[in-house]
């Protein structure tokens, strides 16, 4: 009896759990929205680092020495890419991270837009939720490369999420499609929501670009302020990761009212009203559609 019970015991040394042998597998993203994209796909089989943090500006980020060893401990890299991450490159050489840097906009249909007298490509392709599925499955591609023997539990998690956000994206379309076109005109910060105007059919005038680096000149200003008033746009909004100092300007002249605080390129504290890409889509258009209404 004793031999039998030293064998069984002998044996179960080498019978492990399949909870005990998932792989967690490392990540880093650029920024607040694609971390939460990514940890929505991966679940208990990630971790996820954001360099850019919650209400931070992926345009002005300076990353920082603590940013250069997450992304040398990290098994995967998640960028925006189309231009947002202008900083990125220089990070990863400083980090000495050789892995691969999985660009999340990849298969996109780009639109472009004219900053500074010039063509470029508008970085800002989530905040369509149509395009935002497409960053859900490209992070679950990745995954499974990353961890091919959780394929299923990515797949499941990740054809879910996707689900979510195609479901959104229709919900938007029925949503901005109840409102005359003519009202459908508001005043933001910067030139976050190109793809979002695209798809839902809402026109955004913004003193800015699409980096929030970028400054007006004041004789576009006062276009700006002129057709305002020539369109009839009665509300303004804020975004919480910009300086609202020169739209609430703006306002004052054309005679806008506030509409509220957007989250076009960062999420809001844990307790906010947009803790995650879902609930900033959400609260974007719903605020937005408030206003019209």
């Amino acid at each position: 009896m004793k031999s039998v019970l030293w064998k069984y015991s002998v044996l179960s040394l080498f019978m492990v759990s399949p909870a005990l042998l998932a792989k967690t597998v490392t990540t880093v993203a650029s920024f607040s929205v694609l971390a939460d994209i990514v940890q929505q796909v991966g679940g208990e089989h990630v971790t996820v680092t954001s360099l850019v943090g919650r209400n931070g500006d992926p345009h002005a980020f300076q990353p920082s020495p603590r940013d250069s060893l997450a992304l040398n401990k990290a098994d995967v890299v998640f960028v925006s890419g189309l231009g947002l991450e202008g900083w990125m490159d220089r990070l990863v050489t400083a980090s000495g991270y050789r892995g691969k840097v999985i660009t999340a906009s990849e298969g996109i249909h780009t639109r472009s837009m004219e900053e500074e007298g010039q063509k470029v490509t508008d970085p800002h392709a989530w905040n369509s939720a149509k395009n935002g599925a497409v960053y859900a499955r490209n992070v679950m591609e990745a995954l499974i490369a990353a961890d091919p023997q959780d394929k299923a539990y990515f797949e499941q998690r990740g054809n879910a999420y996707i689900q979510k956000l195609e479901k959104l994206d229709a919900w938007a379309k029925e949503t901005f499609a109840t409102v005359p076109a003519s009202k459908r005109k508001v005043l933001t910060s910067h030139d976050a929501f190109g793809y979002f105007a695209a798809e839902y059919g809402v026109h955004f005038l913004s003193p800015v670009g699409f980096s929030t680096e970028a400054e007006a000149s004041a004789s576009e200003v006062g276009r700006l302020i002129q057709q305002i008033k020539q369109e009839k746009i009665k509300t303004y909004f804020i975004e919480n990761q910009t300086d609202p100092r020169l739209v609430k300007q703006i306002a004052a002249a054309s005679g806008a009212q506030q509409g509220g605080e957007l989250y076009p390129e960062a999420l809001s504290d844990e307790k906010g009203p947009a803790p995650t890409y879902e609930a900033a889509f959400k609260h974007n258009v719903g605020t937005i559609y408030a206003s019209m209404k």
